[in-house]
C-alpha cells in the first residue's frame, strides 16, 4: 500500500515539505490513546536472536535509524515505534542555525537516492534536551553532535564539539562525532588526523569526570581514501574511541540513471541512497580488515533491501542505520529486515 498508494502522493509534495507534512502527522496521531501500542504491534519484529550487547547496551536488532529524520529530538519514541532498536538524533549543533538556503533536498527516484545540502539546520542542544526531558526515551539514543557553520577556527570547532558533548551527557545513551558531512564547509577537514585528535582527545577526557560511561562513535565519510580511514582507526584504537560510523553521504556521482542535466540542475549535495551501497560496503569491509573485528562499525549508506544488511552484517558490522532506505520502502521496512535476518543470520 505504501508504494502504490502512499509514496506517489508523498513524491508528489517537493522533499522538505513532505517530510514536514509527514512528521506533523506523527505528532497529530501520537495524541491518539493507544496509536503507539497499535503502530508498534503492526511494525515492530523483535526477537531473542536478534538482539545483540554492544558498548555496554542491549540493542533489540541490529537496525537502528541515521541522523537527519530527527534532526532535534522530536519524534524518536515514534519513530522507534516503527521497529528501529535505536535512534540517532541530529545532526545538533551548540546554537540553533537555520542551515543552507533552500532549495537544499532532492529526490533521484530513478536511482532510489536523495541529495541533500541542508547544513546541518537544527533548533541547538537546548531544544533537544527540553524534549529529551518532556519524553523520556523508549529507545536506546543516541546524539550526532557536530559544530556550528559560524564557528571557523580550529579553537571555536573544539570549544563546540566540547560544549556539545558536555550538555547532552546525561540525556542520551551515546555520541556520534559527525566530522564528516559534506554539506558544511570545512567539516570534512576535521578527519584530518591532527584535526581529529585535537578534537576528540577533549571530549575523552571530559568523559572521565562522569560516573557513567558513554561510548563514542566517529562517522567517516565514504569519499575517504583508505590511507586516510587508516590512520583514523589507529588513532581511534589507541585513543579509547568505542566504534566506528561507515559512512556518511557521497559527493560522488557516477552510474546514475538520473540525467546529467537534472544532475546540474541540482547541483552539490551529499547523495543517499541505492548508489551508496557499494561504497558502504567496501568501506565496511576495509575497516573490519584492517582493525581485525576490534572496533565496532556502524554501517549506514545505501541499504535498500534485506540481503544488503545481512551483506553488511557478514562484511563486520555489528549493527546497522537506514534512513533513505526507509523513504523508499516505507515503514515495514525494519519490520522486513529483521525477519530476514532472523531466518538467514545463522545460514
Amino acid at each position: 500500500m505504501y508504494k502504490q498508494f502512499v509514496r506517489p502522493l508523498l513524491f508528489r509534495f517537493h522533499p522538505e515539505a513532505a517530510h514536514q507534512f509527514t512528521m506533523l502527522g506523527l505528532k497529530m496521531l501520537r495524541r491518539i490513546p493507544l496509536f503507539s501500542s497499535l503502530v508498534r504491534l503492526l511494525y515492530r519484529y523483535d526477537t531473542p536472536s536478534l538482539g545483540r550487547e554492544l558498548f555496554g547496551l542491549n540493542f533489540p536488532s541490529p537496525v537502528g535509524l541515521a541522523a537527519g529524520l530527527d534532526k532535534n529530538a522530536e519524534f524518536f519514541n515514534e519513530l522507534s515505534d516503527f521497529g528501529f532498536s535505536f535512534v540517532e538524533v541530529g545532526s545538533l549543533t551548540p546554537k540553533p542555525q537555520d542551515g543552507n538556503p533552500r532549495p537544499r533536498l532532492f529526490r533521484l527516484p530513478k536511482d532510489k537516492a536523495i541529495i541533500n545540502r541542508m547544513g546541518i539546520n537544527n533548533k541547538g542542544i537546548d531544544y533537544a534536551i527540553r524534549n529529551i526531558q518532556q519524553d523520556p526515551p523508549r529507545c536506546i539514543l543516541v546524539a550526532n553532535i557536530a559544530k556550528n557553520t559560524t564557528s571557523l577556527t580550529d579553537e571555536e570547532a573544539i570549544s563546540d564539539y566540547e560544549h556539545a558533548f558536555t550538555r547532552m551527557y546525561d540525556f542520551v545513551d551515546l555520541f556520534t562525532l559527525n566530522v564528516s558531512c559534506p554539506n558544511v564547509e570545512g567539516l570534512q577537514s576535521l578527519q584530518d588526523i591532527s584535526f581529529l585528535s585535537d578534537i576528540v582527545d577533549p571530549i575523552l577526557a571530559h568523559r572521565m569526570a562522569y560516573d557513567t560511561y558513554k561510548p563514542i562513535l566517529v562517522k567517516i565519510s565514504p569519499d575517504l581514501p583508505f590511507e586516510q580511514v587508516d590512520e583514523i582507526l589507529d588513532y581511534c584504537m589507541l585513543s579509547g574511541v568505542d566504534g566506528i560510523v561507515a559512512g556518511n553521504t557521497t559527493r560522488r556521482r557516477e552510474g546514475l540513471q538520473t540525467p546529467q542535466h537534472r544532475l546540474e540542475q541540482i547541483g552539490h549535495g551529499g547523495l543517499s541512497g541505492a548508489p551508496l551501497y557499494e561504497k558502504t560496503l567496501a568501506l565496511v569491509r576495509h575497516i573490519h580488515n584492517h582493525t581485525k573485528g576490534r572496533l565496532p562499525i556502524v554501517g549506514v549508506g545505501g541499504i535498500m533491501t534485506p540481503g544488503q544488511a545481512l551483506e553488511l552484517l557478514h562484511a563486520g558490522a555489528s549493527l546497522l542505520e537506514i534512513y533513505t532506505g526507509f523513504i523508499y520502502n516505507g515503514p515495514r521496512f525494519v519490520r522486513t529486515i529483521n525477519k530476514y535476518l532472523e531466518k538467514h543470520w545463522e545460514k
